[in-house]
């Protein structure tokens, strides 16, 4: 792995370097952990204490904790987001894919960019468009007519239907399928009906989408992620949502059809929302929230019980099944209250 300087690191921050420019450092690592040759960071004053102790070759810091610290510092606004960038600079990730190998299958009119990798038993079929260097994993499968933007990557075993769309500098994690049919059937009388899934799905730059996340294709218009969207592992997204954005949508959460979440939204885990409707820009939904109506209002909202000794919850739930008695006897003991002060 290539070093960099203590000077080169702090250009590429816009930090201020205390200590010897010329020293190198090869990786990253948490504060506790961190050996000679690697840098840390401090993204939180409370753990000034652990500095003392510190073994790594630099410290990412704020100006406040820089007095609490003896050796080599960068000096920065935002510890954490340095180091979300120096592990960029320093990132070791191999890639998915490093050449076109003899056992991929690519369509013969298929277009196929510079620097483009196709991994072994990949399937690239016809109509398909590949941007320049563009990473297909082993295993993937590119249906007719997609499109893949310039330089995104996708990892082993990822499904990508026919005339779908992504866009430049995306990353899609293994076992994700985009473009399935949505869940659309009408009803015969008791007997299901399938609805053709017609549209497509349109994914734009920058995009990231966990491992074994699902992304279904619209009815007739098509399902649309907008770019700078991030999406965890295991979430289902149905037909014809849109994501605006910079949203981020954490594990195992569910969007029902025609949903349309706005721009900047923070989804918790395990959410699960309600389709034909629409969440205005700048919400966050906590952890497994249940979303069954519109959010017109930026803010923060929540639903659930947190959670409780069992005991506890069992005396919750029993309280819950009364509430409409008990409202009934509230409202007779006003309606009393009422009468005796006439």
């Amino acid at each position: 792995m290539a070093a960099l300087t203590l000077a080169a690191l702090a250009e590429k921050l816009g930090a201020e370097l205390r200590g010897d420019a010329d020293a190198e450092v090869t990786a990253i690592a948490g504060l506790g952990q961190a050996a000679p040759g690697q840098i840390t960071f401090l993204s939180s004053s409370k753990y000034r204490q652990h500095l003392k102790d510190c073994q790594a070759t630099a410290v990412m810091l704020k100006a406040e904790d820089a007095e609490f610290f003896g050796g080599n510092a960068l000096i920065v606004q935002d510890p954490y987001l340095s180091y979300a960038k120096v592990a960029q600079i320093l990132d070791s990730t191999p890639a998915s894919a490093t050449e076109i190998a003899p056992s991929a299958y690519i369509a013969s009119d298929a277009v196929v960019g510079q620097g483009v990798a196709v991994g072994h038993n990949a399937v690239i079929e016809s109509g398909v468009v590949l941007g320049d260097n563009v990473q297909i994993g082993p295993g993937c499968f590119i249906g007719k007519n997609a499109q893949i933007g310039h330089r995104t990557k996708l990892w082993a075993n990822v499904s990508i239907y026919h005339n779908v769309v992504l866009g430049d500098d995306c990353l899609v994690q293994s076992g994700t399928v985009i473009g399935a049919d949505g869940f659309g059937y009408a009803n015969d009388k008791g007997r299901w009906v399938k609805i053709p899934q017609l549209g497509a799905v349109r994914v734009g730059d920058r995009v990231e989408i966990g491992a074994c996340t699902t992304i279904d294709r619209g009815a007739l218009e098509d399902t649309i992620i907008a770019d700078g969207v991030i999406i965890d592992n295991q979430c289902q997204i149905a037909h014809n949502v849109t994501i605006g954005e910079n949203t981020a949508i954490a594990g195992a959460t569910v969007m029902a059809g025609s949903l349309k979440v706005g721009k900047h939204c923070f989804i918790g885990g395990a959410s699960v929302f309600n389709g034909h409707m629409e969440i205005t820009d700048g919400v966050t939904v906590t952890g497994m929230g249940m979303v069954m109506r519109p959010i017109t209002e930026p803010g923060v909202y929540s639903s659930g019980i947190p959670l409780q000794t069992n005991r506890e919850w069992r005396k919750t739930a029993a309280r819950v099944l009364k509430i409409e008695d008990m409202n009934k006897r509230l409202k007779s003991v006003e309606k009393k209250l009422e009468e005796e002060g006439k």
